[in-house]
Parts: structure tokens; C-alpha cells; sequence
């Protein structure tokens, strides 16, 4: 179980706070009795991300289940939440207050200071892990997964690397985040948690004080943080992304920046798990990862990536639920992909296209695009409604350096001038706009709003 395996060793650092795994031997982070977690069905809503990752660790074999609750949920949700997990008991933070009251469950409180255990817990569970969606589109679906399904593409190398001292941008109550908490909690390494409401350039600095090797986000967090000059404080050997399209200035860009460190960009999803790698630096992946058998099934049908492994979750949780799986056994991912000679290229998601008078324009592409001019810091691509085609294309982007009036108007043309030479008429953007920041989600991706 998971306690045993943090009984190697490691520290989790917080903002403010650290502990030793090995601590919890002998004390524990809830403040509850033994018997009030066995065999449960346990919510877990922590407002403190440290203090979740202390609770994942002490339920895992002890708890049924864990119902991972991401820090911004809507609380309105929650209710069904527990409903369709069949929950019986709910973990908040030591101080933390709830907007709703649940008086047919037992509160546990969960943080630090440790206490001394007082009796053992019996670790008898196979604990079921169940993770939430982002919702985006109404209340999140609840995917079940265990630990053998999170842990399958990295177990055996986790438990032979040397130590390593790991951070990730994502909250670790996401499945990215997750993956590499369980990667240092497996491998006995360190690991250095994000904080909501810190800075990128104090987390950025804090991650150099901590002496972290390994970092990991989505390449919207990378861009991000390759616009701060306390990118440059520290040199990881390894840094990953995931959860978005990498396109191929980004991988410039981080190339440029981090010359020694091994580069991963991985392809990974909640449902489907985390299917392959990529290491060639090069955007895309080679067709032959969807011509080979083995523990992970890679297929493109009808432009869709689909996924059959061992890796992927077993089901949705609820009464109301859908299939996950197909009957061939394959995830469909809803990510879309084209082949151009020996590759395959993400061009988008089935559900993100806007619709230009009935053609179909996937954003990502376009950013693709955008984001080669070398005055581009990043892009957003989206859709605004119009009443002759429904929706036209626009643009908003930020520069990599501060520039004049007509310095601006002339990058702005250029970029159009590209966007008509290497798109159809339909996908180029009425306007594009120069902003100084672009929305990202609480999981780290940009977030599309049509107008």
C-alpha cells in the first residue's frame, strides 16, 4: 500500500510547510479513529494541497474507495458527488469550512501538525481511486481508476531510478498532478507542491531553493513560465509536459532553455490513462506508436485517438453513467489527429471546433501556427459569433517583448500574412488582438470562450 512504499523516504514541501513521509510510521495527518476510515467510501475535499496528499496516502489499503475532489469544485456538486460514490465519510482540511452540511457523514479533519497513532490501521483494501473531470460542460464525471491502473507507466522504473527531487505546475488532485505524486511517492523521491496563490516567479524560485531535477505541467504552464527571467535560477535534468498540444515552437523554445534536461512530451487523459511518450522533441508522434501491439493500444479511427491498456480507467461511477469503454475495448479519447508522411499531427479536440459557415476549424491548429512567429510569446485562438457564417475566427496573443505602436501593427500583419499563406481562407482570424495574459484553467489549460 501506499503508506508502505512512503516509508522510503522523501519529503513533500508545501508554500509554508514540509514533512517526512517516514513520519507517518508512527503519526498520522487525520484526526479520526482507525475504524472510521476501513472500508469506507471516503470523499476527500481538502483545502490545502499538502494536506491531501498526506490523506491519499493514509487511506490508500485503509478506505474502499477515495473520491479525489479537485480545491475548486463547486461545492453545489457535491451532494451528488456522494451520492453516486455511495460515500460514508468525508475529509476536509483542519480549518476549513464547508458551505453545506452533510450530517449523515463522518467529518475527518486532516492536516498538520502530525499526531501520534494511537492503534494501526488495517490495510486490507484495494482501494478504488476515483478522480473527477473538469465539468466543463455541467457537473464532473467520476472515473474510477486503481492504483495499479495510475501507477502502470512507471512503476518498475520508479522503484530502480535514482532519487530525484520532482515538482509539477498541476495540483496534484488532477490526473497529470497525480501521476507525478505517485512517481515520488513510489520512487521514494521528493516532491514540491504548487501553491494557487503563489506567483510564477516565487513558485519558480522556490522550485530552484528546493534543488528540484524533475518538473512537469502543460505547455501552457511552460509558457508561462518561460516568460519569467526566475525560469533561468534553475536547471532541471528533466522536464514533461502533457495534457495539451505541444506544438513545435514551444518545443524550441523549452529545447532552448533547458539544453541538457531530457524532454517528455507525454500523451495522457484521465479516462485513457497514459498511453505513450514522446522524446524526439518533435511535435506530433511517429506513426509506428499506433502500429505496435503490446501493453498499450494506440489506434487513430476515423481521426480520433483511441486507447485500449491496462492503464486506463476500469468505469464511470453513478447510477446515470456512461460506458467508458467501447465493446472493442478502446477508450475513445475525442483528441483528433492527421497524418502528414511518417507522423501523426493533434490538430484538436473532436468537441472544440468552431463551425465557419458549416466548415470546421480546430484553434489548436491555428495557434500551431501563430505561435511559429518569433515575436510570439503564445497564442488563443477562438471563435466570435457572426451573422452571415455563425462564428469567424479570432486571435489574441502575447509578445515576447514589450513593443511600439507600429511595431505591433506590423507583427500583427505579418502574423496574418502567415495565416493566409499556410491556411485556408476560413481558418485565418478576422482580427488578432495583443494581450498580456491568456486565461488558463485551474488544471493549467487555456480556456476557450467563444464570444
Amino acid at each position: 500500500m501506499l503508506r508502505n512504499l512512503a516509508s522510503k523516504g522523501g519529503r513533500h514541501y508545501g508554500a509554508e510547510q514540509c514533512v517526512a513521509l517516514s513520519d507517518l510510521g508512527a503519526a498520522t495527518s487525520l484526526d479520526c479513529r482507525a475504524r472510521d476510515i476501513s472500508g469506507r467510501s471516503v470523499v476527500i475535499f481538502v483545502d490545502d494541497q499538502l494536506s491531501a496528499a498526506l490523506a491519499l496516502i493514509e487511506l490508500d489499503g485503509a478506505a474502499r474507495r477515495m473520491v479525489i475532489c479537485p480545491p475548486d469544485l463547486d461545492q453545489s456538486h457535491l451532494t451528488q458527488i456522494i451520492a453516486d460514490t455511495e460515500a460514508d465519510a468525508i475529509v476536509v482540511g483542519r480549518d476549513q469550512l464547508l458551505s453545506a452540511n452533510f450530517p449523515e457523514l463522518p467529518v475527518i479533519r486532516c492536516g498538520l501538525p502530525l499526531a501520534p497513532r494511537v492503534a494501526k490501521v488495517s490495510e486490507t483494501f484495494s482501494t478504488e481511486w476515483a478522480l473527477l473531470t473538469s465539468g466543463t460542460c455541467g457537473p464532473p464525471k467520476i472515473v474510477a481508476h486503481n492504483l495499479d491502473s495510475l501507477s502502470g507507466a512507471f512503476r518498475g522504473d520508479a522503484t530502480r531510478a535514482p532519487k530525484a527531487t520532482w515538482a509539477t505546475f498541476y495540483d496534484i488532485r488532477r490526473y497529470g498532478g497525480l501521476q507525478i505524486f505517485l512517481r515520488a511517492v513510489i520512487g521514494g523521491c521528493s516532491l514540491v507542491l504548487s501553491h494557487p496563490k503563489e506567483s510564477a516567479s516565487d513558485h519558480l524560485q522556490r522550485l530552484a531553493a528546493q534543488g528540484v531535477t524533475h518538473l512537469t505541467g502543460t505547455p501552457s504552464h511552460w509558457r508561462r513560465a518561460l516568460m519569467s527571467k526566475e525560469v533561468r535560477s534553475f536547471r532541471p535534468s528533466y522536464v514533461r509536459m502533457s495534457g495539451e498540444i505541444a506544438d513545435q515552437s514551444l518545443l524550441y523554445m523549452m529545447r532552448q532553455e533547458f539544453p541538457h534536461a531530457k524532454m517528455v512530451h507525454a500523451y495522457a487523459s484521465t479516462e485513457a490513462g497514459v498511453a505513450f511518450e514522446v522524446h524526439d522533441g518533435r511535435e506530433g508522434f511517429p506513426i509506428d506508436i499506433t502500429e505496435n501491439g503490446g501493453d498499450v493500444e494506440v489506434r487513430v479511427i476515423d481521426g480520433e485517438i483511441r486507447i485500449r491498456s491496462g492503464r486506463t480507467a476500469t468505469r464511470y461511477l453513478g447510477p446515470a453513467a456512461t460506458a467508458l469503454r467501447g465493446d472493442d475495448g478502446f477508450v475513445a479519447t475525442r483528441d483528433m489527429v492527421e497524418r502528414r508522411g511518417e507522423r501523426w499531427y493533434f490538430v484538436g479536440r473532436r468537441d472544440g471546433v468552431i463551425n465557419v459557415g458549416g466548415l470546421k476549424v480546430h484553434p489548436e491548429e491555428v495557434e500551431a501556427l501563430i505561435n511559429r512567429h518569433e515575436n510570439v510569446q503564445a497564442s488563443l485562438v477562438k471563435g466570435r459569433a457572426n451573422p452571415i457564417t455563425g462564428k469567424i475566427v479570432v486571435a489574441e496573443i502575447i509578445l515576447k517583448s514589450q513593443n511600439g505602436g507600429e511595431q505591433v501593427a506590423a507583427i500583427k500583419e505579418e502574423i496574418l500574412a502567415m495565416c493566409r499563406d499556410g491556411l485556408p481562407s476560413h481558418k485565418v482570424p478576422a482580427t488578432v488582438r495583443v494581450v498580456e495574459t491568456l486565461e488558463m484553467s485551474a488544471g493549467g489549460k487555456l480556456v476557450r470562450r467563444n464570444a
